[in-house]
């Protein structure tokens, strides 16, 4: 069933920037602050640009004027070192704002996703959820960008320049704002038209890129099955799509600037005819010219950028809408309010109390399921693909919320318990490792955080790990790759056992922890496996019937039901028994396939 995400609005998104932005307010302040003075000495720049070329125009004694035109150019200076100031303190300020506020939402993602469930990430694409926090991250740095560098300064200097221009000459204010906002009107009917051909080029450039990464994901397979020329007519096709929205795109791109220039070019022609008109009858000055022609190009330069700061807008909100939808979707595993630890010490018994667990309505996997097993008791689930091992097991670890039911620990229902002291008291190897790419020794220490060197090391020896580690040039300190890529299957695997017997929990889950290891290596560690089931409670999922003959209890599963249950001996001498079907197949040297 897909996910259902909650309805995103602005609020919600500007309260997820809230959550970190709240922690950074001073250096907004300070950005704010340089952008303010920054914009505002602009204004006056031209006022003293005006005098000064008035003064060179009309002065009949030029050595007269050079004293006022000196003190003139002093203040231009100082307005220009004042406008460096700010715009250097809203760099800086804004700078440090952004690269924190950014680092406290990719922060505030991690930490929100970390506690969703397994469920959820079974129904995600871990890549697509990457994409999302990084986007929402870039997409604050984007809307930093254009407040502070676009929306503000133009703010400011087209006000500026209006009231400046009202008490000199009225007409040309007037010209001048009803061009910005008839341009900005203009700017904003084409964003909104072609916003949503941007959204289309981007899933089809995404689509162009998953295409190419899983093409040469596969480039093996491509290449065993001669299909050159069917991968390259299918990223032809996708393409050919990316193409011809592109060019839609680039399209209306090319009439947002020639709507632009017409408006700036008929904007001049007005301005400097009405000024020409007032010069002639002597109303206007070279030095107003000069002004007019300023105000003109600071703002028409501003203008300018309009359109793409409302489509930066647009993308930011897009994009940030994307993980805030994950941010407002509840956890569906968590704490409840009133969840207590379970004791320091867990002997280790678990009761499934009549245990219904569905996926949908129409897929009942467990099935009014019940049963006990003692504190040390050594049971081993068994049975055919889909009958719900592996769901039994993970509904243990809360990974899954159940449909109907109880599962208890040592009396306790695991719901009423936190979810840290549950999981601290099982241990869980699975059938195929997936490490970090992290050093040897950081792999098998996320077994327990606080154990010394030496526990590592015994870990390590006691899972036969050790062997392979001493081979390597850089030991417990190498690298292991993207998801233990460097390693074999059953280095991994044993890895993950050395994990384990650092843990030590009262509780071990094998899921097959023996399957990737060759004869040779699995005779080697069984050993350390006794050792680490002695005095714990043990659930095995056996895949390979050979390795559990020696568990006390076997739970043979079909159809989200136990329909047999009893020793190795018990069951294989029961005639009609499907554990002895199952073990003839295998003894017979037919690998049963299943999950």
């Amino acid at each position: 069933m897909a996910i259902q995400y909650p309805k995103v609005k602005g609020k919600d998104i500007f309260k997820a920037f809230w959550k970190a932005m709240r922690f950074h307010i001073p250096s907004l302040v300070f950005a704010f602050i340089g952008v303010f003075l920054s914009g505002t000495v602009q204004v006056f720049a031209p006022l003293y640009y005006k005098k000064f070329i008035d003064i060179i125009a009309t002065s009949p004694d030029r050595l007269a004027s050079v004293p006022t035109l000196i003190h003139i150019l002093l203040i231009i200076l100082a307005i220009n070192i004042g406008n460096w100031i700010g715009y250097r303190l809203s760099g800086f300020a804004g700078g440090y704002n952004e690269i924190r506020v950014m680092a406290r939402l990719r922060q505030n993602s991690f930490d929100y996703l970390s506690k969703h469930s397994y469920g959820f990430f079974s129904d995600n694409f871990v890549g697509s959820i990457v994409q999302r926090v990084n986007r929402m991250a870039r997409a604050y740095e984007r809307i930093s960008d254009s407040i502070f560098f676009d929306v503000s300064p133009l703010v400011l200097r087209l006000t500026g320049s209006v009231i400046v221009l009202w008490f000199l000459q009225p007409v040309f204010s007037v010209i001048l704002l009803i061009w910005a906002v008839l341009f900005c009107i203009a700017q904003y009917i084409i964003s909104v038209i072609k916003f949503p051909y941007d959204v289309k080029s981007a899933g089809k450039d995404s689509q162009t890129t998953g295409y190419l990464a899983d093409t040469l994901t596969n480039h093996n397979t491509v290449q065993l099955f001669n299909s050159y020329k069917r991968e390259s007519a299918g990223f032809w096709k996708i393409l050919t799509e990316w193409r011809d929205v592109m060019w839609k795109v680039w399209n209306i791109s090319l009439i947002s600037d020639a709507i632009q220039s017409a408006f700036i070019f008929i904007a001049e022609f007005a301005i400097f005819y009405w000024g020409i008109i007032n010069w002639s009858q002597g109303l206007m000055t070279i030095g107003m010219f000069t002004l007019l022609q300023l105000y003109f190009l600071d703002v028409s330069e501003k203008l300018w950028e309009v359109s793409r700061v409302i489509r930066n807008l647009y993308q930011a909100y897009a994009d940030s809408k994307e993980m805030v939808e994950i941010l407002m979707l509840p956890h569906e595993i968590k704490d409840i309010p009133t969840a207590k630890p379970l004791p320091k010490k867990v002997s280790g018994e678990i009761i499934f109390e009549d245990v219904t667990f569905s996926f949908q309505e129409t897929r009942e996997v467990l099935s009014h399921l019940s049963l006990m097993i003692n504190a040390g008791e050594k049971v081993a689930l068994v049975g055919p693909s889909g009958a719900g091992k592996s769901t039994f097991v993970r509904l243990l670890l809360r990974l899954y919320e159940l449909s109907g039911g109880k599962i208890k620990i040592d009396g306790e229902t695991i719901k009423d318990a936190t979810l840290e002291s549950l999981r601290h008291n099982i241990s869980f190897v699975p059938q195929d490792p997936i490490l970090f790419h992290r050093s040897l020794k950081e792999n098998i220490r996320y077994g327990r955080e606080d154990a010394t060197e030496a526990e590592i090391l015994e870990a390590a020896k006691l899972a036969h790990c050790d062997e392979f580690i001493q081979s390597l040039p850089k030991g417990y300190e190498t690298l292991v790759g993207e998801r233990g890529i460097k390693l074999s299957g059953g280095e991994r695997q044993r890895i993950a056992i050395a994990r384990a017997i650092l843990k030590n929990a009262p509780i071990l889950v094998l899921d097959e922890a023996t399957s990737s290891l060759d004869s040779e290596s699995e005779a080697l560690i069984q050993d350390a496996l006794t050792k680490l089931m002695e005095g714990k409670t043990v659930i095995v999922i056996a895949h390979r019937l050979s390795t559990i003959r020696k568990m006390d209890r076997i739970l043979v599963l079909e159809d989200g039901k136990i329909v047999e249950e009893g020793t190795h001996d018990a069951l294989t001498t029961t005639e009609g028994s499907l554990y002895k079907k199952l073990w003839t197949l295998q003894a017979g040297g037919f690998l049963l396939q299943e999950k």
